[in-house]
């Protein structure tokens, strides 16, 4: 075996899992691996200890065969990761955790049915499941709470519902990235309990896990200890700490670091706290709060003095948060008072709030702006006197070493730093009551002492009250007192040493442990428990198997595209958002496109400036006025009149009548009659033209047959136009059928490409690129429950069609009907097409509202005939669906058209089907970049 730091052979002799030989990997310009040599030994567990940011994950993801290997070779059970043949035959011998709390859950989507959705991927039938699933959730605990929806699970829940989904098939390699990371230590302590009872029932798998917490890396059989993307060491907890002679993996860790790195480390030592029967900073008093029938907090009673560092531990969801919101007018509490400086919070009170700073535990910093100007932002948005900021961010500067990278962006600075620059930015405004709710997660441990001692400095010299939550036991062990809390109420409040006493117990996090199990027997009464509460049930021993044989298709399997679609279903039934915007959206939109985009030109407003008064000039004004297109107004006064009432809207036509018309109408002199029009919309204005110059030849042929007799206008010759199809050449009639095709091509588009943006935006897409599922069982599985939504819009569009804008329909339904199910098959594939591209909800929803109204609604025929389109529009028109469902929409409605004249429209229909589905499948990645 290869690799910096390595200790002799294999342990036991045993062959490697994973091979690791030249492997870098970057981000853009972000080096995440570099120059990796590593050999991974099998049948054991293997641990990767380092902080966030190190490429532990980048690592995994390359083992896993989730990210594509950029230089180097991987290679994974006796093959190259990179071999698309060798990856799509192990994919059933490996198992995948990605880091975060419920990565690969859906959280729709109850216990059950997120394992059963893993147990379709890997082939198993119903009855295979069922007794898989059974079997793994009472190993978890989780058997009450089978349906549950994933969301609302607590934390420890969560991963363990997340090593079912990935044990489900039997691996032979599990991989677990962080899983631990942000839960309480019962709930580690019960997860890892469960994976050692996993290895005992199968003692050939190999597991890999990466960690941050170095207390749980002593419990794994060999690790490997990294740093900025490299190997530092690898051995076994016992040799990393004789090579290096430290008594913990912490301080191991810390002197394997380079030089530079650990230079002028020292351990945190917090000074005693005077003066600690001093002044209360913050009181809580009988605190409840309540969320309709769920009590989140119960009756939490303590006081934290002026300058204490006080710890806030316990459980996932044990009201720790909500505690908090309460004590700084966040929430208004159910129940109780909470006081700061023994003034009773008001929620209404900004100055309250400008006492108190809050660190979270995401980065919530603006990336946008430098690291100075975020200083100053927060500066000025707590009201600071504009003459002080600089120098106070000078003093933030200095005191927390940022002096380097005021001018750098936040996002391009280690964690460590921009741990620091947070909490600089919660103390710019001089805080009273400093709040941080772990502050430390992830960050290495010269980065966290470093951290700690600033905290010290604050509480101590500064006396900064510091109300800090954590999961790191040697952390809380720093606090002056420590509460701790489950279920919403308070267990204990007492200093560190004092807890470990009063339980007996050698360690911090055995005393936790402790007082959570006596507080889960005391509330055990009939109801069913968290499950981090409830002992896992060891899995009863049995006798070793090797991995069984794999039952799927690698090419094509439809039990994987329809547990797509189920899934798919049902995340959508249960959606309000998606599933209105889905339903509803359509029609919404029909109604404003519909009534919206209006051609007519009609009860159109007019006035006359009548400088004649005669019997003949009003007769010319009622021929005007009789015309079911003009509606008469108050005649207009003068100029001034005229331009102001065209000016506001009131009229879109004025007539002036000269002086002398009616004397000149009898002699047969000229005459100039003025029409004013309103031209702001040249199309509306040419169409009313064409209306008064037709009334007036009508009224001037009137008067000469009155005047003159039937010989004034013998031999003239007329034109009689006669309409087809539309008689009364309404808009409404030619706009609602091409609405239909407008909607839906939108709509389904839009949910198609959000289907999968989705996943990849929550970090689900992992799901599709550990398991067996091909890109065309993928894409066949988001599609069909679209084509089914869209097929209902279908309906529910015709038949607004029909009976709400009244349009006749004239053809053949049933053609109409195939015609748009392979429409919609199309519009979906489209929106499946863009999803390829598309790694956001927001650009996708953008982006498919660009791509898909725009051609359209220019270039298929809605508004001018593809016939008279050039160049790229031409081409355009003629390729894309909406122009050919255009065609056969208004056929079957307006020409009572059947498939026998349209079926030259269907063939470019058939042909983008598979078109649009190849393409899909060629640009969507199996593997991350």
């Amino acid at each position: 075996m290869t690799g910096p730091g390595f200790f002799g052979e294999e342990p036991d002799g045993r062959p490697a899992v994973a091979r690791i030989k030249a492997v870098s990997l970057r981000y853009g310009k972000t080096l995440a691996l570099e120059g990796i040599n590593l050999d991974l030994p099998a049948g054991i567990m293997v641990g990767l200890i380092g902080p966030d940011g190190v490429g532990k994950s980048s690592l995994l993801s390359l083992i896993s065969g989730a990210r594509a290997v950029q230089q180097g070779r991987v290679e994974v059970l006796g093959g190259n990761i990179a071999d698309r043949a060798h990856r799509e035959s192990i994919y059933a011998r490996i198992a995948y955790m990605p880091q975060g709390l419920g990565r690969n859950l859906y959280p729709t989507l109850s216990v059950f049915e997120n394992v059963d959705f893993f147990g379709r991927l890997f082939g198993h039938d119903r009855q295979e499941r069922a007794r898989r699933i059974a079997d793994l959730l009472r190993s978890t605990g989780l058997s009450p709470f089978a349906n549950r929806p994933a969301g609302k699970l607590s934390g420890g829940m969560k991963q363990k519902l997340g090593l079912c989904c990935a044990l489900i098939h039997d691996p032979d390699l599990l991989i677990l990235d962080e899983p631990t990371t942000g839960v309480d230590p019962l709930s580690r302590r019960q997860f890892w309990e469960l994976i050692d009872d996993i290895r005992q029932d199968r003692p050939g798998m190999s597991v890999i896990v990466a960690t941050a917490y170095m207390e749980e890396a002593e419990r794994f059989d060999w690790l490997v200890a990294m740093d900025a993307g490299q190997v530092l060491a690898t051995g076994t907890p016992e040799e990393l700490r004789r090579q290096t002679g430290a008594t913990t993996l912490d301080a191991a860790f810390i002197a394997l670091l380079p030089e530079e790195g650990r230079r002028g480390h020292k351990d945190v030592v917090i000074p005693p706290r005077r003066d600690a029967e001093g002044e209360a900073a913050i009181e809580a008093e009988h605190l409840t709060m309540r969320f309709g029938d769920f009590t989140a907090v119960d009756d939490v009673v303590f006081r934290i003095g002026k300058g204490e560092i006080f710890g806030f531990l316990g459980s996932n969801g044990c009201g720790k948060t909500t505690t908090m919101k309460m004590l700084t007018g966040l929430l208004v509490p159910s129940e109780g008072r909470a006081r700061l400086f023994g003034k009773e919070v008001d929620p209404g009170d900004m100055a309250v709030r400008r006492r108190v700073g809050y660190m979270s535990q995401a980065f919530s910093l603006y990336t946008e702006l430098t690291v100075r100007q975020n200083l100053e932002l927060h500066a000025r948005l707590f009201s600071m006197e504009p003459a002080s900021i600089p120098a106070r961010i000078e003093e933030m500067v200095s005191r927390f070493g940022l002096g380097e990278v005021l001018d750098a962006w936040p996002e391009s600075l280690p964690l460590g730093i921009r741990q620091r620059l947070s909490l600089a930015v919660a103390m710019v405004h001089s805080p009273e009551i400093l709040i941080l709710d772990e502050p430390t997660s992830g960050v290495d441990p010269i980065a966290r002492d470093s951290f700690w001692r600033i905290l010290s400095d604050l509480s101590r010299q500064d006396h900064v009250t510091i109300f800090v939550s954590t999961h790191f036991m040697n952390e809380a062990q720093l606090c002056d007192r420590i509460s701790l809390m489950h279920a919403g109420k308070v267990l204990i409040s007492e200093k560190p040493g004092v807890i470990m006493e009063a339980r007996g117990a050698a360690t911090l996090e055995e005393a936790f442990i402790g007082y959570l199990e006596d507080a889960i027997r005391d509330l055990a009464g009939g109801e069913p428990v968290e499950p981090e509460a409830i002992p896992v049930q060891a899995i009863s021993p049995r006798p070793a198997r090797s991995a069984p044989v794999a039952r799927w298709n690698r090419f094509f399997d439809l039990r994987r595209v329809f547990a797509f679609t189920q899934r798919e279903s049902l995340e959508l039934r249960r959606d309000p958002i998606r599933a209105t915007l889905a339903l509803l959206g359509s029609v919404i939109l029909m109604f404003v496109i519909g009534y919206g985009i209006n051609m007519d030109v009609g009860n159109l407003s007019f006035a006359v400036l009548d400088r004649d008064d005669t019997t003949v000039s009003r007769d010319y004004t009622l021929q005007i006025a009789g015309s079911r297109y003009f509606t008469e107004k108050p005649p207009i006064a003068d100029y001034a009149d005229l331009d102001r009432r065209m000016r506001n809207g009131e009229l879109n036509l004025a007539i002036e009548i000269p002086p002398g018309f009616a004397r000149d109408v009898s002699r047969g002199r000229a005459i100039e009659i003025g029409a004013w029009i309103d031209g702001a919309m040249p199309a509306r204005a040419e169409t009313v033209r064409g209306y008064v110059q037709g009334m007036h030849q009508d009224w001037l042929t009137q008067k000469a047959r009155q005047n003159y007799g039937d010989a004034a206008i013998a031999g003239s010759f007329q034109l009689a136009v006669r309409y087809r199809y539309n008689p009364d050449i309404q808009s409404i009639v030619a706009m609602v059928p091409a609405v239909i095709p407008l909607l839906l091509m939108m709509i389904p588009a839009m949910l198609a490409v959000l289907s999968v943006v989705r996943e990849k935006e929550l970090g689900s897409i992992i799901n599709f690129y550990v398991t067996p599922v091909t890109r065309l069982e993928f894409l066949l599985g988001k599609q069909i429950p679209y084509i089914a939504l869209a097929m209902f819009n279908f309906v529910m569009l015709t038949a607004f069609a029909i009976f709400v804008f009244r349009v006749p329909f004239t053809g053949s339904l049933l053609t109409f009907t195939a015609a748009a199910f392979l429409y919609v098959t199309a519009t979906t594939g489209i929106g499946l097409v863009i999803s390829a591209f598309m790694n956001s909800q927001i650009a996708a929803i953008f982006g498919t509202a660009l791509l898909t109204l725009i051609p359209a609604v220019q270039y298929s025929g809605i508004i001018d005939p593809v016939s008279s389109l050039q160049g790229a529009g031409a081409l355009i028109g003629r390729i894309y669906p909406t122009t050919y469902f255009v065609t056969i929409s208004r056929g079957t409605f307006s020409k009572a058209l059947d498939f026998g004249d349209l079926w030259a429209n269907f063939v470019p229909l058939l042909i983008a089907i598979p078109v649009l589905l190849l393409l899909g499948t060629l640009l969507l990645k199996k593997q991350a970049d």
